[in-house]
């Protein structure tokens, strides 16, 4: 799924009279948006000619007037798993979420259930589908865990995560 789709962005509304539009950034890495970066759209490849991160405004190239960023108002920005790889440098300890979706999730070597989708709020939380054998036993079919408050450890090559707290969590569902 390398050249999956990921949005990582939106364009708003129009601002001013030269093209500038809204950027609603959904990315956790604002630094990817830069002059001459290109990102995919659902039609066409737009390329950033100019950014204001602090505004949230954005230009981009050919776009010139209010009515040619009314065109393309509402259009997702999207990039791929090997494109974030490639122009992101992670720091220790951080992680791409479609890199955590997927893996297995274990708390005292016992397999609790595998990592379905992220939930962002003010906490980030794994969607876990519950192991099979957990759900004949009468645990729910699904659960949540806070990422930082319970993940311990996380192996990307081996799609493991270690959990503390997170059988405690099945308890209190079944």
């Amino acid at each position: 799924m390398k050249n999956r789709k990921i949005p990582i962005a939106k364009l708003g509304k129009s601002h001013g009279v030269r093209g500038w539009q809204k950027i609603h950034i959904l990315s956790d890495f604002p630094e990817q948006f830069k002059p001459g970066s290109t990102f995919k759209s659902d039609r066409e490849d737009l390329t950033i000619e100019k950014i204001d991160l602090k505004r949230g405004l954005v230009k981009i190239k050919g776009i010139n007037t209010p009515e040619d960023a009314k065109k393309i108002t509402n259009r997702q920005l999207y990039t791929t798993e090997e494109e974030t790889r490639e122009n992101i440098k992670l720091k220790e300890g951080e992680y791409f979420w479609f890199d955590i979706v997927g893996c297995d999730v274990y708390e005292d070597g016992k397999r609790l259930g595998r990592v379905k989708e992220i939930e962002r709020a003010d906490v980030d939380y794994l969607l876990i589908n519950t192991d099979e054998e957990l759900v004949k036993e009468g645990y729910p079919k699904r659960f949540m865990i806070d990422f930082k408050r319970h993940v311990k450890d996380v192996d990307i090559q081996n799609k493991k995560i270690t959990a503390s707290g997170a059988i405690d969590i099945l308890e209190s569902l079944k």
